[in-house]
Formats: C-alpha cells, sequence, structure tokens
C-alpha cells in the first residue's frame, strides 16, 4: 500500500520509508534527488523504499566471485516487491590465497573494516533495509555486526560453496593442496601430482568446500536467525542460487513491512542455536571469534565457557571435512542446512522457537527439510559420530583465559610432549618444510595473536604440513587462529596472547606441555613461581605496525576470548 504523502506503508501502519524519507523527501531534499537522477533513478524509484544490498564481491578469489551476478538476482526481486535497491560493495581478503605470507595478518582486520564500513555506508545513506552479500570467511560476521549495529529490517545471502575437486577418484578441496605441500616436502609426493592436484581443487566460484569457516558460518547465520534457513545449501554455482537472491530480495520487502529488525532475532537462544548448529556439523574454531564478536555487537551476555557448555551437550551428526568425509555439497545433495536443523529440532538440542527472517519459527522452517534417501551425511542423532560437539575450550597455567581445540572424535585427547618454541608463523612453516619437527613436539607458535600479529592469521600451512608429512603424534598451540579446514590437536585463540605479557611467553625450548582435552586442560609443567620469575624478565615486543589500519587495529583491539574486537573505551 502507498500512503497519503507518497511514501510506502505497511498494512500495520508502519512507514517502510522510515529512514530514506530523509535524504529523498522535500524541497530541501532536491540536491540530493538530482544526483541520483544522475544515474538513472526516477522520482518513482525514489519513492519506494529503499534497500541497501551490501556487496563483498572481489576479484582476488573464487570465494566472492560470483556475487556480483547473485546481486542482479537480489535487484530484481527487491524491485519486483516494491522496492529500489541500491548497491554498494565492501573489502575481502582470502584466507586460502594469503596464507601464509604477512598479507594473512589482514584477514580478521578485514572483518572489522567491512563492519564499519558496510554501517558507514548505511548510515550514511540510510537504507530502509539491507541484505548483505557475502562468502569468504570474514564477510558474514563483518556484516552480521554490521547489520545489529545499523539494526535496521535486514538478513545475509551466502554466496555458497564451491564445488569439490576430483584427483584420483576422490573429492578434493583447497585443504587436501595445502596437505599435499607438506607431503612434497617430506618426498611422499612427486612435484607433478602436486601440480595435478593444484590444477583441480577449485574447479570454478565459490567459498572452500568443506564445514570450513565460511560454510560454518553461513550455517551459524541461519541459525540465528540472519540468514533464511536453507538458503546457504546451494553451491555458488547452482542455478538454484538465482530464485535463491531473487527470493531474498522479496523477503526483504516483507521483513520490512513487518519492522523485524536484527536486535529483534539476536537473542541468547539464537546464540545458543548458532552454536549448536557448530558443534554438530564439526564447525571451525574460527566461529567463536566471530560469535563472540557479534554479540558484543547485539549486547548479548556470552562467553567463550558457553561454547564449551553447548558443545559437551551436543551431539555431532554431520560427517564433514575437515573431520568427516564430506564436502559441502554433499550436504546439500543430503538434504542441506535444513535437515541438520531438523534432526537437532527434534532431538530438542535447539531452541525451536526461536525467529527466522520468514517470520516462522526456526522449527517451522527445519520441518520443511527433505532428506535425501539413503544419505549418510546427517546422521540421526541416535547414530551420531560422537555424542559430544567438536569445540573444545581448555584453560590452565598457559591459557588461564582460554584456547579452543576442534575436535572430530579421531584425534589423540591427551598428548605431552616437549615445546618446540617459535616467535612467528613464518618460521614454524619453515621448521615443518624442513623437516624439523618429529613425533610427539607439541609446536608453540607465538606473538601471532590479535595484538602481536597483528591479526592472528591462521596457521593452516603448518598444521597441513604437519599432517600432510604423516605425523600423527605431533600438537600445535598458539595465540593466533587455525582455517576451518585444520584438524588435528591443533590449539588457538592462546589468551591472553603473549604480546600482552600472557604466559605462552614464557614457555622455553623443551619445556614439557601437557595437553587433556577431555578434561579442557592445557599447561605447561612450571610452578607459578617459575612463570612469574620468566615473565619479570619478558619485554613487550616493538609493534610490527606503527600506522595504518594494522597499527590501529592493533591499538584497539580485545583479545581472543572476548572475539579479538576493536573497542574504544570513554573515560
Amino acid at each position: 500500500m502507498t500512503s497519503e504523502n507518497g511514501s510506502n506503508g505497511s498494512s500495520n501502519g508502519f512507514d517502510m520509508r522510515f529512514n530514506s524519507k530523509t535524504l529523498y523527501d522535500g524541497n530541501d531534499r532536491a540536491g540530493a534527488r538530482a544526483m541520483m537522477k544522475g544515474i538513472g533513478f526516477t522520482d518513482e524509484d525514489l519513492k519506494k523504499p529503499i534497500i541497501g544490498i551490501a556487496n563483498t564481491w572481489i576479484e582476488t578469489m573464487p570465494c566472492n566471485y560470483n556475487l556480483r551476478r547473485l546481486a542482479k538476482h537480489v535487484k530484481e526481486g527487491v524491485r519486483k516487491a516494491g522496492g529500489t535497491p541500491m548497491e554498494f560493495n565492501t573489502v575481502a581478503i582470502s584466507d586460502g590465497v594469503t596464507m601464509g605470507t604477512e598479507g594473512m595478518k589482514t584477514s580478521l582486520i578485514s572483518r572489522e573494516v567491512i563492519a564499519d564500513s558496510v554501517e558507514l555506508v548505511g548510515r550514511g545513506h540510510m537504507f530502509d533495509a539491507i541484505i548483505g552479500l557475502g562468502a569468504c570467511d570474514k564477510t558474514l560476521p563483518g556484516l552480521s555486526m554490521a547489520l545489529a549495529r545499523l539494526n535496521v529490517p535486514a538478513f545475509i545471502v551466502y554466496g555458497g560453496s564451491i564445488m569439490p575437486g576430483y584427483w584420483n577418484g576422490h573429492e578434493v578441496t583447497i585443504r587436501s593442496v595445502y596437505e599435499a605441500i607438506g607431503a612434497n616436502a617430506a618426498g611422499n609426493l612427486s612435484d607433478a601430482d602436486l601440480k595435478a592436484l593444484e590444477d583441480v581443487a577449485c574447479p570454478g566460484a565459490g567459498a572452500c568446500g568443506g564445514q570450513y569457516t565460511a560454510n560454518t558460518m553461513a550455517m551459524a547465520m541461519e541459525f540465528i536467525g540472519l540468514s533464511p534457513l536453507g538458503s546457504a545449501s546451494a553451491p555458488a554455482v547452482d542455478p538454484r542460487k538465482e530464485a535463491i537472491g531473487a527470493q531474498a530480495g522479496e523477503l526483504i520487502m516483507d521483513l520490512l513491512s513487518r519492522n523485524v529488525r536484527p536486535l529483534d532475532i539476536l537473542t541468547r537462544e539464537a546464540f545458543e542455536n548458532a552454536i549448536a548448529g557448530v558443534a554438530a556439523s564439526g564447525g571451525s574454531t574460527n566461529s567463536v571469534l566471530h560469535l563472540l564478536a557479534l554479540a558484543r555487537e547485539a549486547n548479548v551476555e556470552l562467553t567463550i565457557e558457553d561454547f564449551d557448555e553447548i558443545s559437551r551437550r551436543t551431539p555431532l551428526i554431520a560427517d564433514l571435512m575437515p573431520g568427516g568425509k564430506y564436502a559441502a555439497a554433499d550436504l546439500d545433495r543430503a538434504g542441506g542446512t535444513q535437515l541438520v536443523a531438523k534432526r537437532l529440532v527434534e532431538g530438542g538440542f535447539l531452541h525451536g522457537s526461536a525467529l527466522t527472517p520468514t517470520g516462522r519459527s526456526l522449527a517451522d522452517e527445519a520441518a520443511a527439510a527433505v532428506e535425501t534417501e539413503g544419505q549418510d551425511v546427517v546422521h540421526t542423532v541416535a547414530t551420531a559420530i560422537k555424542a559430544s560437539g567438536g569445540l573444545n575450550i581448555l584453560k590452565g597455567n598457559i591459557a588461564p583465559d582460554g584456547a579452543v581445540v576442534k575436535l572430530f572424535g579421531y584425534e589423540h585427547t591427551y598428548h605431552k610432549g616437549p615445546a618446540r618454541v617459535f616467535d612467528s608463523e613464518p618460521a614454524a612453516h619453515a621448521a615443518v618444510l624442513n623437516r624439523q619437527i618429529v613425533e610427539n613436539d607439541v609446536v608453540v607458535i607465538r606473538y601471532e595473536g590479535p595484538v602481536g600479529g597483528p591479526g592472528m592469521q591462521e596457521m593452516l600451512g603448518v598444521t597441513a604440513g604437519i599432517v600432510g608429512q604423516g605425523l600423527k603424534h605431533v600438537a600445535l598451540l598458539t595465540d593466533g587462529r587455525f582455517s576451518g579446514a585444520t584438524r588435528g590437536l591443533m590449539i588457538g585463540h592462546v589468551a591472553p596472547e603473549a604480546a600482552v605479557g600472557g604466559p605462552i611467553a614464557a614457555i622455553r625450548e623443551g619445556d614439557t606441555i601437557v595437553i587433556d582435552a577431555d578434561n579442557r586442560t592445557l599447561n605447561v609443567e612450571l610452578s607459578d613461581d617459575e612463570i612469574e620469575a620468566r615473565m619479570r624478565e619478558w619485554v613487550a615486543p616493538a609493534p610490527h605496525y606503527t600506522s595504518g589500519v594494522m597499527a590501529k587495529y592493533a591499538k584497539l583491539v580485545t583479545q581472543a576470548n572476548e572475539g579479538a574486537i576493536t573497542k574504544v573505551t570513554f573515560s
């Protein structure tokens, strides 16, 4: 319906142009209208609700490469439903491309830049509603943080997973390439075979193909209610994605007419649903950082300990890479994210009454799941892969504020061995490639935390190299983080980090490290007095960056157990 003053209203009397009319209504706004007419918008366009399309398209990776095409269909859906779309873009960094270089440090920092830039454009151009289009790891959390800040009717559409490649008769993903690098360094894979794998591992557009960070966060956004349930499952190159985009464009107009906003959806129960989804699918440890960060934006009480508690009570039911057998495209063929939700709702592991963008409950949306007969990607609760989920939070004299490990069930959970200490990721990576790490070692990588890196770069090159060399009883701990593709007894997010004087800085080469994941402990065999004595001799390292975005981030960032968010404190 249209109100008498020309602004669109909903059946409940809500003015759907509550924001944009400030920019485009009245004689004093003729200048703004003139500028918009210069790029093709008409008077009629500017009298409709203005829908921001926050795109993270970029040509530096396959992950987000299809989003320009997807945006076209989203905008068509908005126009069909009576709105005017306005697309804008922000940045994205590929973890997979930058891995193992100084560029990797920019990845987590990009999450804050994405959130800040979308917030700025949203505030400046006063959109009535927003759809965020994301794919690669930091785009989904960055978009969600911005949507929580703006709190206009909004949701996210995931660009979709890449299809798996095929090599030597089995599915492969980008993780396979990184593990092959380790096998090649160990002399167990020829240069020709490494090249052949490299050529087929990423067959087209889409985000990394297992339950790595992108797919983990896509599922989390559905379970938390910031994406329509089931919209993430279709791979990026699947023709169904076009219909999903168009439907999203229509749905945002319905959401706007109901005046449902992110902070109406982002409740404590919604966060518990998201964590359960991560735990049940063997999802990425990065979800801990991102959900903590989003909780801070939504003013929801959430701690790192909550992840452990929810994971303990949630069964692991999805057999997905990196711990399991199947790629994300296989989950789609089995029944998709809806099937995972249906299993968990039926088992009482989700808050089924939680709100979704359609206005229906999570339980109602999950009930529509269609399971493919004979599939074995998603187990029943009764036949769960493991009785508890994949996320474990460890604490001890190395990590008094916590550390995170992901366990699928095949890993050894107790490890006692000598520390091999490295003060940077490149130093550790070189040691792995030079075959200086042996069975029973505990690789310690420090000064790679939020402040020290800065930016908590991922360690997939190191962890995949260890796995690729066939080392089965090597553990790793770091104040940095891991790719969602990492597998094995790899412990990240150690807090507090070394750069701010955390006790991980006290560890010396050869110290005995004891990891007991079952009992959630992480310790070095040193007395408190010895740790304190060593730390009295400790000198804080000079910052790697003293200007620009990296320096700003290092100055403002919190520790990993707080989500590694930038935070300004006013006295």
